[in-house]
Parts: C-alpha cells; structure tokens; sequence
C-alpha cells in the first residue's frame, strides 16, 4: 500500500476510534493496538501526538462539513435550526462535535495543537452552516447573524445535555429557531 493511503488508512481508523472513545486521555500505544498498527508507525506517519491529534480534528471536521453539505436543507431558516438539531443528537455529529468540544476545552486552556485545530475546525464548520442557512433560504445578508448565533447556541445546547431536561432543550431549540427565522426577516 503506497504512503499516502496507508496513511489515509491509519488517520480514518485513529478517527473512528478517536470518536467511539473520546480524546480526553489519548495515548499512542492503546491507540496504535486499537487500530492494528504500533506506536512508532503512527510516530511515523503523523510526526508526533500533537501531529496525529491535529490530524484527528481536521478529519473529524471533515466529516462533519462534508454531512452538512450533503444534507436535504427545509425550506426555512426555522426548519433549518430545527433539523440541524436533530443532526447534532445523531451520528455523525454527535461524536465529532464531542471531539470538537473535548479539542476546545484543551485548546481554551491553551494547549497546542488543541488551540491551532479548533480554530480552523471553526472556520469550516462556520462556512458550511453558512451555506446550509442559505440553502435553508437565509438572505445572504444576515446569514453571517444566523450562522453565529445558532452556531453558539446550539453548541451550548450540545453540552448541556446532560444537566437539562429533554423539555427544556427542546423549548430552547425553538426558541432558537424562532429567534433565528426572526432574524432572516
């Protein structure tokens, strides 16, 4: 197998993995076992930790923008919001926007290449949610307002899972989507 696909090969399974177990606490050795290979050929491949997790990131984003992209956009802004939730509590957001989150808190503090990787993740996912609120029928001159306010909420949805009740994220939601269809005018 040439380099570059083993390579390629090598960062889809660490991501799989990397999304069915959680960043937090990652370590070449269990991971290398986990996906068939060794430590000193991810060493190899990725240069170091900090290489592979960077890589990790950046493909977990990709997979996240590519479903974006690729999902049916509703008719309106409202809709949009709504249906945009539910793709978070589903695969494959779910588990990239964990990762995403785990990257963030590491790279709040700080810590490269935690702090590199979730800015460009956020460049990326920002202009993919862009272009699915334009598709969702935005007017390109509030999609930037959209975007941002959605983005941030809905994260903060995302993480509080676990300390509110179904109810209460559900009426936030909606709120959102009113408060989002209200901006699109």
């Amino acid at each position: 197998m040439p380099e570059e696909s083993r390579r390629d090969a090598l960062l889809a399974a660490c991501t799989d993995h990397v999304l069915a177990e959680g960043l937090i606490g990652l370590s070449l050795r269990p991971l290398a076992k986990a996906v068939g290979t060794s430590d000193r050929m991810l060493i190899y491949h990725f240069g170091s930790r900090d290489g592979l997790v960077a890589a990790i990131i950046d493909e977990a984003t990709a997979r996240s923008v590519d479903y974006l992209d690729r999902l049916a956009a509703p008719r309106t802004v409202r809709a949009g919001v709504l249906r945009l939730w539910q793709a978070y509590l589903e695969p494959p957001l779910h588990a990239c926007n964990l990762i995403y989150v785990q990257a963030a808190a590491s790279g709040y503090l700080g810590q490269e290449p935690y702090r590199s990787s979730v800015r460009d993740s956020n460049a990326r996912w920002a202009a993919s949610m862009r272009g699915w609120f334009e598709r969702c029928g935005a007017p390109r001159q509030r999609v930037d307002r959209i975007t941002q306010l959605v983005e941030s909420a809905l994260l903060g949805f995302h993480v509080d899972l676990t300390t509110d009740t179904p109810e209460e994220l559900t009426r936030g939601v909606r709120d959102l989507a009113d408060a989002a269809h209200a901006l699109a005018g």
